[in-house]
């Protein structure tokens, strides 16, 4: 499965009725970070990306200036393969900006 653009990822979450969509990112250390949503936020998330408070997140703000916004990658959506089947969930890397 590849997917070239949001619409791709939209089409795929809307058919595979998928429970969750983690958006996976990296501290400044390296290690992974990540939380995840619903398929009903997914559409805005896509697109206008999913704020977080950067300041629980190792080196990324202080907390006067925490306000972070994860853009996902849409070529990186991939299925995890714990519950491939039922209500399955996908992964996407994002940005920080």
């Amino acid at each position: 499965m590849v997917c070239r653009d949001a619409k791709d990822v939209l089409k795929i979450v809307k058919e595979k009725n998928v429970s969750f969509i983690q958006f996976w990112f990296t501290d400044v250390l390296g290690l992974l970070k990540s939380f995840q949503i619903t398929s009903s936020e997914l559409e805005e998330g896509i697109t206008e990306g999913m704020g977080f408070d950067g300041s629980s997140i190792e080196g990324f703000a202080r907390i006067e200036e925490s306000d972070m916004i994860a853009m996902p990658d849409p070529t990186t959506f991939q299925f995890l393969p714990w519950r491939p089947q039922d209500r399955p969930v996908a992964r996407m890397f994002c940005d920080i900006l």
